[in-house]
């Protein structure tokens, strides 16, 4: 079961990887006007061989450095902003601002100027639509519930040295990033209250259909050269940051939970570091492939937590909490999810609607409904009852032990005692622990292991 639920962490991983390895080619791209491939293959590169030969503690001490230049470096970008003077006080583009957008043919096309046609949009501030609730609501628990089951968050909490230091750095971690998360709230607001038509850029990024690039356009063009030469150090710091933190979790979770547990059982630790480091290069290729093919950043980033949330966060949550909850339950929880979710379609991934929800708007395809959280919650529904049904079944009597194909109620006759008990015993220096390894632990001593976790 182990095997199967590594599927949607290690998709996670990659979609993650990309959305974070494409945000930083942008950002390159647009500062030093360089083309966008070649910065993402840049980014990748680097990210791939420093975690390489570093392993978990490459990533942890960078990540402490990248913390701090994300802190100063996006800071430092915000008052320079706030202060050019193409850009108006975001109080009065809360509601409505002006939109630009360009009626003709340049006739400057040495300085690009463009007669535009000036128009009143919604703010930045956003409205509100009624029917859009059920997909705020869906991304709102997305975004939350399903930033819990990841390896990279266990990798560290597993390397802490008590559940106390785990607990405190869980919390406060928590209010850090909401304080790390203003400046880029400020900076899209900036980006909505400028007069673009003005600046060096000449065009409105929201009628170009630039809005991605919204924080390197401000970092070129609303700052001076050397506050956008520490904004965009801010930014590859965060990438950083993510990219090999997510390059080492995937690779440690297929050399542990795929290669060695379906594959080659018996393999010596040198065997499973090395299939790890080739893992680093593929999963860091994957990514790479994504970030250059796909074109929305926003998307790859909730798409990375959609499956980690409707497969792995009720999985997770049986795991330490209802201890009843076995492998039969785990398996039809995980295949009723997949289904539920993907019949509802995903644009990103070119996945037609099989499953119209209520609500479902036939001319632009949108779910309305949130089919995500219903089906975290049917795959929930679906381990808490048969986990219930087979424990009356094999406890009771009423079905012979001989058909526990999964050992859930007698041991596995083929089991070595050993190489179970070395298996449990993690390298973090290497390979961390895995979320998905911690699920398939459903009995036993791995019941106290996953809420030692927590």
């Amino acid at each position: 079961m182990g095997g199967l639920l590594v599927v949607p962490e290690l998709l996670g991983d990659i979609f993650w990887g990309a959305g974070i390895l494409a945000a930083l080619g942008a950002s390159l791209s647009v500062v030093l006007d360089m083309d966008l491939v070649v910065c993402v293959l840049i980014s990748a590169a680097i990210a791939v061989v420093y975690t390489l030969f570093g392993g978990l503690y490459s990533v942890v001490y960078t990540d402490v450095i990248q913390l701090f230049c994300i802190f100063i470096g996006t800071w430092l970008c915000v008052p320079f902003a706030f202060t050019n003077p193409n850009v108006s006080s975001i109080t009065s583009t809360q509601l409505t601002r002006f939109l630009y957008t360009p009626v003709n043919t340049p006739f400057n096309a040495t300085l690009n100027i463009t007669t535009v046609q000036v128009s009143n949009t919604t703010g930045w501030f956003g409205v509100w639509d009624n029917r859009r609730v059920g997909i705020w609501i869906d991304y709102f628990l997305l975004l939350t519930l399903g930033g819990i089951p990841w390896q990279a968050y266990f990798q560290r909490i597993l390397a802490a040295k008590s559940t106390d230091n785990i607990r405190a750095i869980s919390v406060c971690s928590g209010f850090l990033c909401m304080v790390m998360a203003i400046p880029s709230f400020l900076i899209g607001a900036i980006g909505a209250s400028t007069d673009w038509p003005n600046t060096g850029y000449g065009k409105d990024p929201a009628v170009e259909d630039k809005a991605s690039l919204i924080l390197p356009l401000i970092l070129q063009y609303l700052t001076p050269t050397w506050v956008s030469f520490f904004g965009l150090g801010a930014v590859s710091a965060a990438v950083m940051s993510s990219a090999d933190s997510c390059i080492l979790a995937a690779s440690s979770v297929f050399a542990k939970n795929v290669y060695k547990e379906v594959f080659r059982q018996k393999a010596s630790e040198t065997e499973i570091v090395w299939v790890m480091r080739f893992s680093i290069f593929a999963v860091g290729a994957m990514s790479t492939a994504m970030a250059v093919t796909v074109n929305t950043i926003y998307g790859l980033w909730y798409l990375c937590s959609d499956m980690v949330y409707v497969i792995l966060f009720p999985q997770l949550v049986c795991v330490v909490y209802l201890k009843f909850t076995n492998t039969y339950g785990s398996l039809c929880g995980f295949i009723v999810g997949m289904i539920l979710r993907f019949g509802g379609g995903e644009e990103l991934l070119f996945l037609p609607a099989v499953i119209k929800y209520p609500f479902y708007d036939e001319t632009t395809g949108t779910q309305y409904f949130p089919f995500r959280t219903f089906a975290m919650l049917c795959s929930l529904v679906c381990i808490i009852v048969l986990s219930l049904i087979t424990k009356v079944m094999f406890e009771g009597g009423r079905v012979p032990l001989r058909f526990d194909i999964f050992y859930c109620y007698h041991e596995d006759p083929n089991k070595d005692p050993e190489t179970e008990k070395k298996d449990v015993e993690v390298d973090l220096l290497e390979n961390g622990s895995s979320v998905s390894r911690a699920v398939n632990k459903v009995k036993g001593d791995g019941k106290a292991e996953a809420e030692a976790m927590l």
